[in-house]
């Protein structure tokens, strides 16, 4: 807890300093610390995808950012606007951080944070974004622009991957800004994502201001849609908001088109950092090939498409067997599943039911933007991958439109208090979720409470492995485990070097240099036998295939 703390103390601070000398430089957007220092991450970490192209985002860039930060926030005398905040608000500010910084501190369980955040934070801090890297792993070609941001910070600011809790310290200091008290009520659920660096909690903390600032009649377009398309840039399932950004600055502010010029650029630099590490533009599709030579292989994205259709029905049915549903099938299947899942799917459903019977009532053309906003981006989840945390956020943004004005301040408090406490239990003891939700999978990660964590967060080491070569690329390979979260890069999961075996092919070094990037090529007879021979090593940690 003592290192998230002093991280927090480091870059408050350094992001707010950014944040003003981002609005000195654009113009006014809209007053508060915590819009200024979502300005300030904002504006860091555009700067650093465009530098990680050609740098690594190590300490050098970490320090440098650090020096221009805090520079600006004594400049600017940003603490002058810190102290009255804290001064108004000691006590709930205090209080709720500690909550925030101690669920933060729990060892991570979140099985992407091992197989995807961490690998991805690695490559940006050691070497930065490497042209056709998915061509290593897959999931290596996604690169978030929050785990951009995680990356620069790595090195000796948050070593432990906690800027997680950054984000709802902002989301706090906004809350109590605008005594917006329903976000309290949100507060509790999102605790659970606070242990690891994934995207999904910025991305519902940042989208869920930007709707508030919309409720609020916020008109400064440039800046809104510009943070839409940066939250759709952090998790692209997000893409209900630049739309629902956008139909509101058209259709009710009646902006003209200038206001899109911030945003577009940003989604042309997403589109570019896509191509960059992925080959096409949208992450994972086979969208608009443009012929790159460090493109994926097609039957390793025809792959994926098979794994998400799998776990659109939760790893419950076999590929032969969805091929052969019925429409009625797809519908049924789905919602009805074994396990808690099935219920969140019902639950989806009754709730956009719900609320499109709220939009009727309410007969407001902004709650009517809004509905067809998430409708655009329910059918297009439910068509690619309709699993159920690529639409867990539209729970928190229904929730929020339909009560926002009427959930009062000693609600939103016990609420949060209540939720908070059986949150800290679920995760310091974790037998209960293991006994009673055994659907819930996460819950036999869980390790439960250390007292270590009150002076450094929990974290795991491995730091098993072995090397191999096959032609001119010598990689590591995490040995004991699935997931290769602490070995040292060049590193293959044994599912991906199965995968490239089935194949035929394997990653190569496009040039001298791991910078340079990857392609792969046809491998041979007697390169597929030794592949086989590695393989046969970490049989265990390669899950059956499906038919």
């Amino acid at each position: 807890m003592l290192y998230i703390l002093l991280m927090v103390i480091l870059l408050l601070p350094a992001m707010a300093g950014l944040g003003a000398f981002f609005k000195n430089i654009f113009g006014d957007f809209s007053a508060g610390i915590a819009l200024q220092i979502l300005a300030g991450i904002f504006f860091t970490t555009i700067t650093w995808t465009i530098l990680a192209c050609f740098i690594p985002l190590n300490i050098y860039v970490e320090t440098g950012t650090l020096v221009i930060g805090l520079s600006a926030f004594f400049y600017f005398k940003m603490y002058l606007d810190f102290w009255n905040f804290i001064t108004r608000n000691f006590i709930l500010s205090s209080g709720i951080s500690a909550v925030i910084i101690f669920f933060g501190s729990y060892y991570p369980f979140i099985l992407d944070h091992f197989g995807y955040y961490v690998p991805t934070i690695k490559w940006l801090a050691e070497v930065g974004l490497v042209k056709g890297i998915s061509n290593l792993d897959l999931l290596l070609g996604q690169s978030s622009f929050w785990h951009i941001f995680q990356a620069g910070f790595s090195n000796f600011s948050d070593p432990y991957l906690r800027l997680n809790a950054l984000a709802m310290i902002v989301y706090l200091i906004y809350i109590l800004e605008k005594k917006s008290w329903i976000h309290l009520l949100f507060l509790p659920f999102l605790f659970l994502f606070i242990q690891s660096p994934s995207p999904d909690l910025p991305a519902i903390v940042f989208s869920l201001i930007i709707l508030n600032e919309v409720f609020n009649s916020n008109k400064n377009a440039g800046f809104l849609f510009a943070i839409s398309v940066f939250v759709l840039a952090i998790k692209p399932t997000m893409m209900w908001l630049p739309i629902f950004v956008f139909f509101y600055n058209f259709f009710i502010v009646r902006n003209n088109y200038r206001f899109l010029l911030g945003g577009t650029a940003i989604l042309f630099l997403f589109f570019f950092k896509n191509i960059w590490t992925f080959g096409f533009p949208v992450f994972p599709v086979q969208f608009l090939d443009l012929g790159f030579s460090w493109k994926l292989n097609d039957e390793l994205l025809e792959n994926s498409s098979k794994v998400a259709l799998l776990k659109t029905y939760d790893m419950q049915y076999s590929y032969g067997e969805i091929q052969r549903f019925s429409r009625l099938d797809y519908v049924r299947n789905w919602l009805f599943l074994n396990g808690i899942k099935s219920k969140i799917h019902l639950l989806f459903v009754l709730s956009l039911t719900a609320f499109f019977v709220f939009a009727m009532i309410r007969k407001s053309k902004l709650i009517w933007i809004l509905f067809i906003s998430i409708l655009i981006k329910s059918a297009l989840v439910l068509l690619f991958s309709a699993q159920y945390r690529f639409f867990f956020d539209l729970f928190f943004v229904m929730f929020f439109v339909v009560f926002y004005q009427v959930i009062p301040r000693k609600f939103s408090l016990i609420f949060f208090t209540g939720l908070s406490i059986f949150i800290a239990g679920f995760l310091s003891f974790p037998n209960l979720p293991q006994t009673y939700i055994p659907s819930f999978k996460l819950g036999n990660f869980m390790t439960g409470f250390n007292k270590n964590q009150f002076i450094k967060p929990s974290s795991f080491e491995l730091n098993k492995y072995k090397t191999h070569q096959i032609g001119n690329l010598k990689f590591n390979v995490v040995d004991g485990y699935f997931f290769s979260f602490d070995t040292p890069i060049p590193t293959i999961t044994p599912q991906f070097i199965q995968e490239d075996l089935d194949a035929g092919i394997f990653p190569q070094l496009k040039g001298k240099t791991l910078k340079e990037g990857f392609v792969w090529r046809k491998i041979s007879d007697e390169e597929k036998m030794k592949i086989a021979e590695i393989l046969k090593e970490y049989s265990e940690a390669i899950p059956a295939k499906e038919d």
